[in-house]
């Protein structure tokens, strides 16, 4: 049977997400949790990877097992072997025709930015930070030149392994929130480095070094060397993925599933 769920994970403690040498990674450890409530070694796909020092709000995976265990098994024992900075949200029994990758129609980033003098002491590692003062309004109406579908070659890093640098960006909204400036970006896929190129490029507009057309000049160049500089990774969540509402992937985590006895 194939389960999907959705995890969390604190990214400054991979080496990303994807199964490498360096390690932990968060399919490694997630793994190895997952395969110990199975009591069989599994093999997780997720909807999209995440660099090293990424964050994951609401990352989704799949796995397939032979091991009849209940949704909320599922959690609470992986959650019982996982290490910390990892855990998973929720579980569910989904058909075999379902991806946690290729069933995506859409996914979802957010990129926080701390915009004060003083740099970050309780979100050291999981915020980024910009001293300059920054212009939401102007980052959020740049922002908009990127909406629709476009060759997005000057916001791919080198080692892109994408076909093609084709994407459609369907929503970019930029806001502050007293000395926290939010970058969220929604498309149907992403290339490698992509959100960090457009926040760095954006913040670039923001601090008003360059105009807000500039954006649409960038876009247009189709060179990576055309835009601003790549944005660290601290600041960086996956935060959401979409599916066709007949796979019943849920949007967020249920702060108290129905059903369950979470005392038991």
């Amino acid at each position: 049977m194939r389960i999907a769920a959705g995890v969390e994970y604190d990214g400054s403690r991979f080496f990303g997400f994807q199964r490498q040498r360096q390690t932990p990674t968060v399919q490694q450890v997630l793994e190895q949790a997952i395969g110990r409530v199975a009591d069989h070694p599994v093999t997780v796909h997720c909807a999209g990877r995440t660099d090293t020092g990424v964050h994951a709000t609401h990352q989704v995976i799949h796995f397939e097992t032979g091991a009849g265990r209940s949704e909320r098994a599922w959690v609470l024992g992986a959650n019982t072997h996982l290490v910390a900075g990892v855990s998973v949200l929720w579980a569910r029994h989904v058909d075999d025709d379902f991806h946690a990758r290729f069933s995506a129609r859409a996914r979802s980033y957010r990129y926080r930015i701390l915009n004060r003098w003083v740099r970050p002491g309780l979100q050291a590692g999981r915020i980024s930070w910009v001293k300059r003062p920054l212009d939401a309004a102007r980052m959020h109406d740049a922002g908009q030149l990127l909406l629709g579908e476009h060759d997005f070659s000057s916001f791919r890093a080198p080692g892109c392994q994408a076909k093609h640098a084709v994407r459609t960006i369907h929503a970019v909204r930029v806001a502050r929130h007293d000395d926290e400036v939010s970058i969220d970006i929604h498309a149907n896929a992403f290339l490698y480095h992509m959100v960090r190129n457009i926040a760095g490029t954006l913040i670039e507009v923001g601090a008003g070094r360059h105009p807000q057309s500039w954006v649409a000049e960038v876009l247009a160049g189709c060179r990576r060397e055309c835009a601003g500089p790549t944005a660290p990774a601290d600041g960086l969540y996956f935060t959401g993925v979409e599916y066709d509402a007949a796979h019943d992937i849920p949007a967020r985590i249920n702060a108290f599933p129905r059903g369950w006895n979470l005392s038991g």
